[in-house]
C-alpha cells in the first residue's frame, strides 16, 4: 500500500476551524499567530476556542462587537502616536519576538512590579456611570495615593504615639494619662489630605508622561476620568483644608511643616525628576517631614515656653522625631531603586533622570547604604530612651532582612529576581518598624505590669523624693518632702 493510498484521519474540529477561516480570513490569520506564539499565548483567541465554532457564527459581527465593547470598558482612551504605550502582557497585538522576550524576563523576576492602588481605583471608576457621586469619589481617592497617604500618616501618628509623656501630662496632674486623642484626629486628617493634594498636583503636571509608562498609564488624568481643572479644583481644596486642620487643631508649625511637604512634592521634586539624579535625594528628603510633625504635634502640649518652632523642632526633646525622620529618609532609598529597576528603561525613555539607568551599579550601592544606615537609627532610638531594649531585637531583625535583600540587590545587581526582593522587603519594613516602635515605647510595658499588679494609679506614676535643704541666711536645716514621677 503506497503512501498516497493511506486513509486520511477525520477531524470533526479541524474542519470546523477550517470553515470558519474560509469564512473570516481574520480569524485564520489570528489563528497562524497562536501557533507561532506557543499555542495559547493571546486571550482573544482563547476566548473564540472556547466554545465549538461553527461557520455561520463567525461570518457574524457579534462576537466582535462584545468584545470591542469590553475593551473599551475595560483600557484607557486611546493616547496620540507621540505617546506610545509597551504591549501589554496576553495582548492580542503582541508580537512573538516581545512575547518570548517577556516570557523571558518574568523568568528572571524583572517583570514589571504590579500596579499601584491608583491605577485599580481608575480602573473601578471606569467601570462606574459617568455623571455618579461615586465615581468622582473614586477618580478623587485615586488622585490622592491612597497607599502612599497612609504610610505617611502612619509615620506621623506613630512619632506622636511614641512621644515621651512628659510629668507635666502624667495622670495625677490632668485627667488624661496620655496625649490629646483630638489632636491626633487633627494630626493625621490634616496629614492625609496635604498628602493628597501633593499627590494630585504631581499627576496634574506630568500626565504626558504618566502615559509613556506601565506602571502609571492607568492614572485618572491619562485615562480621562477627571480633567485637569477638575484636578487643579481637588488639590487646591485638600491642600487648604489639611493646613487648616494643622494649623487650628495641632498648631502653626505643624501646619507650615505640611504645606512645606506640598511645595516641595509639586514645585521642587516633580520637575526636578526630569533635570538631576538628585530627585531621589529630595523626595526622600519630603518623605522625613511627616515624622517631624508628629513629633512636633506631641512638643506642643507639653512647651514650657512660647511654643515656637524653635522649642518644637530644636530644643533637647526633639532628637526622638529627628531620628525617624532619619529613618524615612533611609528607607526610601532600597524602596525606590529596587522599585524603579524594572521599570528602569522606560524611565530612560519618557526623560526621568533616574539613578538606575543612568548608574546602575551606584543604584545598588546607595540602596545598600541606606539599607545598613536603619540600623544605628533604631539604636538611637533606644539610646535617647525613645524605646525600650526589647526594639533592638526586633527592629534588628526586620532591618537585617532588608539589608540582606540590598545586598542581593546589589550583588546580581537587579537580576535574578533580586529587585523584586528588595522591593517587597522594603514594603513590610516601614509599617512593621513603625508598629514595632510604639509596642516598644519607653515605660509602657513596666505600667502595664504594675496594673496587672494591683499598684495604684499614683504609685505607679509618683514616688516620694526627699530633699534636704541647707542652711541658708539664718534659717536651720529642714526637710522637704515631694512627689515625682516613679523612676526619674
Amino acid at each position: 500500500m503506497t503512501r498516497n493510498n493511506l486513509p486520511r484521519r477525520q477531524f470533526s474540529a479541524s474542519a470546523s476551524r477550517s470553515e470558519a477561516i474560509t469564512s473570516n480570513p481574520k480569524l485564520g490569520k489570528l489563528w497562524r499567530r497562536e501557533y507561532f506564539s506557543a499555542n495559547g499565548s493571546l486571550e482573544f483567541s482563547k476566548a473564540q476556542w472556547k466554545s465549538p465554532v461553527l461557520a455561520h457564527e463567525v461570518s457574524t459581527p457579534k462576537g466582535a462587537a462584545v468584545w470591542e465593547n469590553a475593551a473599551t470598558e475595560t483600557t484607557p482612551p486611546p493616547i496620540p502616536q507621540s505617546q506610545p504605550l509597551p504591549a501589554a502582557p496576553n495582548d492580542a497585538s503582541e508580537p512573538p519576538h516581545r512575547r518570548r522576550k517577556r516570557l523571558k524576563a518574568e523568568a528572571n523576576g524583572e517583570a514589571p512590579l504590579p500596579l499601584d492602588a491608583s491605577s485599580r481605583l481608575s480602573t473601578l471608576s471606569s467601570t462606574m456611570p459617568a455623571a455618579s457621586l461615586r465615581r468622582l469619589l473614586t477618580t478623587c481617592l485615586s488622585l490622592s495615593k491612597p497607599r502612599l497617604s497612609f504610610l505617611i500618616v502612619l509615620t506621623a501618628a506613630t512619632a506622636y504615639s511614641i512621644y515621651p509623656v512628659p510629668a507635666l501630662l502624667l495622670p495625677t496632674t490632668t485627667a488624661s494619662p496620655s496625649l490629646s486623642a483630638l489632636t491626633l484626629v487633627f494630626l493625621t486628617s490634616g496629614t492625609a489630605l496635604c498628602c493628597a493634594s501633593a499627590n494630585a498636583l504631581n499627576m496634574l503636571l506630568e500626565p504626558k508622561y504618566d502615559a509613556q509608562m506601565s506602571r502609571t498609564r492607568n492614572r485618572p488624568l491619562v485615562r480621562g476620568l477627571i480633567g485637569k481643572k477638575g484636578a487643579l479644583v481637588f488639590a487646591s481644596v485638600a491642600g487648604v483644608l489639611g493646613v487648616g486642620s494643622l494649623w487650628f487643631g495641632v498648631n502653626p508649625t505643624v501646619a507650615f511643616l505640611g504645606g512645606l511637604n506640598i511645595v516641595l512634592y509639586a514645585g521642587v521634586y516633580t520637575p526636578m525628576k526630569r533635570i538631576s539624579v538628585l530627585n531621589t535625594w529630595v523626595g526622600a528628603l519630603v518623605g522625613g517631614i511627616p515624622p517631624l510633625m508628629g513629633w512636633a504635634a506631641a512638643a506642643g502640649q507639653s512647651a514650657t515656653g512660647s511654643g515656637e518652632w524653635q522649642e518644637l523642632l530644636f530644643s533637647e526633646g526633639s532628637i526622638g522625631g529627628w531620628l525617624l525622620a532619619g529613618l524615612l529618609f533611609a528607607w526610601q532609598f532600597p524602596h525606590f531603586n529596587s522599585l524603579s529597576w524594572p521599570i528602569r528603561e522606560e524611565y530612560k525613555n519618557a526623560g526621568y533622570r533616574m539613578l538606575v539607568w543612568t548608574n546602575g551599579r551606584m543604584n545598588g550601592r546607595v540602596a545598600l547604604r541606606y539599607a545598613i544606615l536603619c540600623f544605628p537609627i533604631c539604636v538611637g532610638l533606644w539610646w535617647f530612651q525613645i524605646t525600650d531594649q526589647g526594639f533592638l531585637v526586633t527592629s534588628s531583625a526586620i532591618n537585617a532582612w532588608m539589608v540582606r535583600e540590598a545586598w542581593r540587590f546589589w550583588r546580581k545587581e537587579g537580576h535574578k529576581g533580586s529587585a523584586r526582593g528588595l522591593f517587597w522587603a522594603s514594603v513590610w519594613h516601614l509599617p512593621v518598624v513603625m508598629v514595632l516602635a510604639m509596642l516598644h515605647k519607653k515605660g509602657l510595658w513596666e505600667g502595664v505590669w504594675k496594673r496587672v499588679n494591683g499598684e495604684s494609679e499614683e504609685d505607679m506614676w509618683m514616688e516620694e523624693e526627699v530633699i534636704q535643704v541647707p542652711e541658708a541666711k539664718g534659717r536651720p536645716l529642714h526637710v522637704v518632702r515631694a512627689l515625682t514621677p516613679a523612676g526619674s
